[in-house]
């Protein structure tokens, strides 16, 4: 795995306090997963939207990280639209795809499905903005 990518999973404190972790399928291409526990409720029985809110724009994130790490750049959140389709239950695993689906010289845009398994139902759909820039004034080493 890339220097860049190591260096993310290892700063990367927010996904660790909510649980998410991610698999890269390839180059701009990633799988996000997050499984709702009683700490992300906002009902009874449903996760918060800010849950499926932080598993989209990290899935975003990192889809496009992983096309640019190896330019030794890293991206950040310009906007994403997120719409919410079906509630996240208790127990549920979140599994959010996310694709970079065009790629300029600094502004990529990609998109991401969060489905709910075992239901197999479609909970949200994003698409995203993000801006591509040097991994050194973002703090990380290129050693």
């Amino acid at each position: 795995m890339h220097t860049i990518i190591n260096q993310y999973i290892d700063s990367n404190e927010f996904s660790r306090l909510i649980g998410m972790q991610f698999k890269i399928v390839q180059p701009g291409e990633i799988v996000y997963e997050v499984v709702v526990t009683k700490q992300h409720l906002a009902t009874p029985n449903a996760a918060h939207g800010g849950l499926i809110s932080a598993l989209v724009d990290g899935a975003l994130g990192v889809a496009g990280l992983s096309l640019v790490c190896h330019q030794n750049q890293v991206v950040s959140t310009v906007e994403y639209k997120l719409n919410y389709l079906n509630p996240a239950k208790l127990n549920a695993l979140l599994i959010a795809n996310a694709k970079v689906i065009s790629a300029g010289k600094r502004i990529l845009v990609i998109e991401c499905e969060v489905i709910s398994m075992p239901e197999n139902k479609l909970v949200a759909k994003a698409i995203g903005t993000f801006n591509a820039y040097d991994a050194q004034k973002a703090g990380f080493s290129l050693l």
